[in-house]
């Protein structure tokens, strides 16, 4: 069995779908259906709810953390992107299509990079839950034996990913195709901007962390990985 059960997202939240790149990837997300976090209409770009108590996650990570990280950073990103999204053709996209659409086109930077940060910070909300961690069971374990071998190779993999990322981003895994891979992702990038399905993220910008592990990064990845990571998240996204 898989642990921590959740409920499985509502499916007017955030919905895509595997395919190539572009406005193709935006299009086949309506139809080849995977839940993930986010509200689906750029006109309605909120602030998720948190999806358990703000204190839940401590010791690991501390209530004061999710309140700068979630209310101010988070809440920050999903401001900026609405005001960049008033009166312009993505006024009525979705929130995957300005992601897609706005990808490596340097006249939307801006947009593309709060819009590609509200998705990574409500899917690593969703990569943890209390009680977490761990060695998982059920489908997410056999896909990961058969792309890595064995869960002490992922885990290694993943955490010199989160470890070695320079600077502010994201380690994932990501769907590929059938095959399962770690990526890591500078600043606001994210996967599915490269036509990959991601699974679970941890972020690794420093607000973070800092409050509570300082400059400790492992410390921090070593807490995720070993009481937070939420396998019952990433098995209901793979496809």
């Amino acid at each position: 069995m898989v642990r921590n059960r959740i409920s499985l997202v509502n499916r007017r939240e955030f919905i895509i779908g595997m395919g190539v790149a572009g406005a193709a990837l935006a299009a086949a997300c309506r139809e080849d259906a995977g839940s993930f976090a986010l509200e689906d209409s750029g006109s309605d770009v909120q602030l998720p709810e948190l999806p358990y108590a703000p204190g839940a996650l401590a010791p690991h990570i501390s209530e004061n953390t999710i309140s700068f990280h979630y209310g101010k950073h988070h809440q920050g990103y999903v401001n900026k992107t609405k005001a960049a999204i008033s009166g312009t053709e993505f006024e009525k996209a979705s929130l995957e299509e300005i992601i897609i659409k706005t990808a490596g086109k340097s006249d939307w930077a801006a947009l593309f990079n709060n819009a590609a940060q509200v998705f990574n910070h409500s899917f690593f909300w969703k990569s943890m839950t209390p009680g977490g961690g761990g060695e998982p069971g059920g489908r997410i374990a056999e896909e990961i034996r058969r792309s890595f071998g064995d869960y002490g190779k992922f885990a290694e993999a993943f955490t010199n990913a989160a470890a070695t990322q320079f600077g502010s981003g994201w380690a994932w895994l990501v769907q590929d195709g059938d095959t399962l891979k770690i990526l890591q992702t500078a600043n606001a990038d994210t996967p599915i901007a490269k036509g990959m399905r991601p699974l679970i993220t941890i972020d690794v910008w420093e607000h973070a962390y800092y409050l509570d592990y300082q400059n400790r990064r492992s410390d921090y990845i070593k807490a995720y990985m070993d009481s937070l990571l939420n396998w019952d998240f990433a098995e209901q996204n793979l496809v």
